[in-house]
């Protein structure tokens, strides 16, 4: 009859774990109930059996009756809650002595509660602490010996030695077996439960290592390097509008100076997610971000134009997030791999679909390589992968211009994306 055993991880849980180990506990419990219920029963029909059936010679008589309704309670005690075993072994030691006081007679006695002692044995061996269950032992061993005293069968052949040892010793030693590989097992699985969560700790506390290392990086060297463009920046900017034509000269440099703050406060965005701090008043940008973004595309001499199809709808954030990053990266392709002319952005809302185009001409002779992408190229379809969305790119018939497409399904976006603005 197993206990049951719950986790020590179970305690500090969320609730519906603890209610979950609180319906396993209540089905063990019931379980047990009912096991214990059947082997009562079992036993029961087995010791009554065997007194009424083992010697039909003999005519029944008062003292038999009283004998058996002892064997019935003692046997239907054995349903009873497993602290009360040492009681329940105590009374099938007397029921075994005292029938075998009140059935005298010719010859060996009838069976009494051998299966009520064999069971009473094993349930004090398997539940009770080791100073009553050696107590109860006791009492068991004595009811065998003194009922086979009292029964007239004596010291012949080793019988009181082998009914002592069969009979009470051998199902107490089973029982304390059981109780030993239960705690055996349960404290394997308690270890392994440890362990896991041991391992899951350690890696957590790996993972916040290597983002606190990344972002140490970041800033003792990106940061640093981004700091000095744009400071250099303006005070290129502030000369060289003073100096003759230096008015294409201010404006080139206006434009790598809003750049670089811009990349400034990506970065420290960044620097604030790997370093897990809350996000600050500033969020991520998202497509109604777009104008600032295409004024600094065009300050750098890329013509942009945008057309925008269908009614937006309030998108979700790390989607609105993910479709606005596309974009930017579209535009820095065409701008480094186009002609620096024009780039033309598309954005199409669909009720089941938000479809982002881009398309910029390609250098008079360029070569292009759809079979092999650049970064950029993979950054989106990383991007798009998140959201089950589909990329599409390359030269368009004539081989004049490129083209990006970028579907996003907008039933299928992920509200619990790491791409939601912090």
């Amino acid at each position: 009859m197993p206990e049951s055993v719950v986790p020590e991880s179970e305690s500090g849980a969320a609730p519906g774990v603890r209610r979950a180990a609180s319906v396993r506990a209540r089905d063990v419990s019931g379980s047990l109930t009912r096991q214990s219920l059947l082997v009562a029963a079992t036993t029961l029909v087995v010791d009554c059996l065997g007194f009424l059936f083992a010697d039909t010679s003999r005519p029944l008589t008062a003292w038999h009756w009283v004998v058996l309704a002892a064997i019935v309670v003692a046997d239907a005690a054995l349903a009873t809650s497993p602290r009360l075993s040492g009681v329940v072994a105590v009374a099938q030691a007397v029921v075994a002595v005292g029938g075998s006081v009140l059935l005298p007679g010719h010859g060996p006695l009838p069976q009494l509660n051998n299966a009520g002692m064999l069971v009473s044995a094993y349930r004090v061996g398997a539940w009770l602490e080791l100073g009553p269950a050696v107590a109860s032992l006791a009492c068991l061993m004595a009811g065998v010996v003194g009922s086979q005293l009292v029964g007239g069968e004596g010291f012949g052949h080793g019988g009181l030695l082998l009914g002592a040892l069969g009979d009470a010793l051998l199902p107490w030693l089973v029982g304390r077996y059981t109780t030993a590989r239960r705690a055996y097992i349960a404290e394997l699985e308690q270890r392994s439960e440890r362990e896991r969560h041991e391992r899951q700790q350690a890696l957590a506390e790996a993972i916040a290592e290597e983002r606190s290392s990344i972002a140490r990086d970041l800033h003792d060297v990106i940061s640093h390097h981004v700091s000095a463009i744009s400071m250099h920046a303006g005070v290129a900017r502030l000369r060289g509008g003073a100096a003759p034509g230096g008015v294409d000269v201010t404006e080139s440099l206006t434009a790598v100076e809003t750049s670089s703050r811009a990349a400034m406060v990506d970065l420290r965005r960044l620097l604030d997610f790997l370093h897990g701090d809350p996000a600050g008043e500033d969020s991520q940008p998202g497509l109604d971000n777009l104008s600032g973004l295409l004024d600094t595309v065009r300050a750098v001499g890329l013509k942009t134009r945008v057309s925008v199809h269908g009614v937006p709808p309030e998108l979700p954030e790390s989607l609105d997030i993910a479709a606005y990053r596309v974009v930017q990266e579209m535009l820095t392709n065409a701008l480094r791999h186009g002609d620096g002319g024009t780039a033309e952005v598309e954005l199409r809302y669909a009720p089941s679909a938000l479809t982002v185009t881009t398309t910029n001409p390609l250098p008079a002779g360029t070569r292009s390589r759809p079979d092999s992408p650049h970064r950029g190229l993979q950054g989106i379809r990383s991007r798009a992968a998140l959201f089950n969305g589909s990329v599409m790119y390359g030269p368009t018939p004539d081989g004049t211009a490129w083209t990006t497409t970028v579907t996003f399904p907008l039933e299928a976006h992920d509200p619990l994306n790491p791409l939601d603005r912090s």
